[in-house]
């Protein structure tokens, strides 16, 4: 193995930095602007409510990824974790998994910057009937174009713009917030705290929705992939999980309440809530002012394109994890003089390039939105989440099998060990509802969900089929867990 693709060099990045990239690819601006939305027709009023439920579910996977990163760094994220306790084969599988889902993230958030870019041309435009707007692929070419330039950055500065574009966002989201509840929510209705209950489609109704509130989540554990590029892995990886849940997780309920009762939660709130193209827009129109309008359009512009870059740098460094590893172009393995794998992270950003222009030329697919850019970004996301799903999956079975494994018991208290098992197992079944709630609505084998599952059918026959290379690449993969360990003990010894 080269030097260019020791895990443990480099490794100089605080806490923070690794907890921008899980906050840029969460992308709280998005989450909520569009994810409320769809909850209105199945729970009514009760949205803040679902999302209360949402935080502990997703609470659930991410303690499974604490107790593992407490143990384990890679840049494989899950790939390593589940490789590492399970086995190789199934953390060749759970990687293929979260690739796939990154890859669609990637995808399709340069996909809605494309639609975000017109919306905001649009609110310029409030007096004209047939607004000015851009081709949206010439926008997907320019974005490519830019995020081709800053991933041959520092991640480091990478980090800091991510953090900066969230940043403007959760700030606008907070401001809105407060003068919503500080004028006492929508005329008709006031702060209505009903939005807490099960309202009138009770539980089932509140749980099916859940879904879409876990959802919202998706990318929390991006930092895991930056465990050989940080200081202390061991501890700074888990703080930065835990961080990113607990900011977002009381932001999200905080900004969910605040939408809802600012719209009202009598029939025509609920209405207009369910409609709104862009619900902090509206919004931020209404209690504030148009100019406030086209800060939150333009912050949600921007945070598609940041969690475009944050996804497609995920990807990156998941892709030279395999390539190093031995599964793919050894030229994908290597790290430049940046200490990211911008070889790698351009094959991404190129693979979502081709991709949406595919979708543009084709005019597939057609998902009743309207919009092209937008069609084309419902696809991919949902597609990647269902990927997503699966990987959790297999993440809570190695927190589960690295409590009752023998090779492990040397790193387990006894007082923790059924807390690690009760946990992981609640969490796994939860998963599977949140999948079987996906999947059971699908009508066509060429809709979004049944191509997530199609994707991750395929790492499997790689898998099962290639054992040879499983087995070589899990060898390597305990080598650098090992080297990665005994760096760590040294760097903490000296210290």
């Amino acid at each position: 193995m080269s030097s260019t693709a020791t895990p443990t060099q480099r490794r100089r990045l605080p806490l923070w930095v690794a907890l921008a990239l899980s906050l840029a690819t969460i992308g709280p601006t998005l989450a909520m602007s569009g994810n409320g939305q769809g909850l209105v027709g199945t729970v009514g009023a009760s949205v803040p409510l679902v999302f209360v439920i949402g935080i502990i579910g997703v609470s659930l996977v991410g303690y499974s990824f604490y107790r593992l990163t407490q143990h384990l760094h890679h840049a494989g994220n899950s790939y390593a974790l589940v490789g590492a306790t399970v086995g190789p084969r199934s953390g060749f599988f759970s990687g293929f998994a979260m690739l796939g889902a990154y890859l669609g993230f990637s995808i399709g958030t340069l996909a809605l910057t494309a639609a975000f870019v017109n919306a905001f041309l649009a609110e310029l435009q409030p007096d004209s009937a047939d607004p000015f707007q851009l081709p949206w692929l010439l926008v997907v070419v320019v974005g490519a174009a830019v995020s081709l330039l800053l991933a041959g950055r520092d991640v480091s500065f990478l980090a800091k713009l991510l953090l900066g574009i969230e940043g403007v966002g959760i700030v606008a989201m907070l401001i809105l917030s407060f003068v919503i509840l500080g004028k006492g929510g929508a005329d008709t209705t006031g702060l209505d705290l009903s939005t807490f209950s099960f309202g009138d489609g009770g539980p089932s109704a509140v749980f099916s929705g859940v879904v879409s509130a876990f959802l919202s989540w998706a990318g929390f554990e991006a930092c895991a992939s930056m465990g050989e590029e940080t200081d202390d892995p061991k501890r700074n990886i888990p703080r930065a999980l835990a961080g990113s849940l607990v900011l977002t997780g009381v932001l999200f309920v905080f900004v969910m309440f605040a939408q809802t009762v600012g719209f009202g939660t009598d029939q025509a709130g609920l209405d207009a809530f369910a409609s709104s193209g862009n619900t902090l827009g509206d919004l931020g129109s209404t209690y504030i002012g148009q100019w406030f309008s086209l800060i939150i359009i333009f912050t949600a512009t921007v945070a598609a394109f940041g969690c475009h870059m944050a996804t497609a740098a995920t990807s990156g460094r998941m892709l030279m994890a395999f390539a190093r590893d031995g599964f793919g172009p050894a030229a994908l393995g290597v790290v430049d003089s940046t200490g990211g794998p911008r070889r790698a992270s351009w094959l991404v950003i190129v693979v979502g390039l081709v991709a949406n222009l595919l979708c543009g030329i084709t005019g597939w697919p057609d998902m009743g939105s309207g919009s092209a850019a937008n069609d084309t970004y419902f696809l991919f996301a949902v597609a990647g989440s269902v990927s997503l799903m699966i990987c959790y999956f297999m993440v809570e079975v190695a927190a589960a099998w690295f409590v009752v494994a023998p090779r492990f018991h040397h790193v387990h208290g006894g007082h923790a060990k059924l807390r690690g098992v009760v946990l992981p197992v609640i969490g796994a079944v939860v998963i599977l509802i949140v999948l079987w709630t996906n999947v059971s609505s699908a009508t066509s084998p060429f809709d979004a969900t049944i191509l997530g599952l199609w994707w991750c059918l395929v790492g499997l026959v790689i898998a099962l089929v290639a054992s040879r290379t499983a087995k070589a690449v899990g060898a390597r993969l305990t080598a650098e867990l090992n080297e990665g360990a005994a760096a760590t003990a040294e760097v903490v010894e000296a210290r």
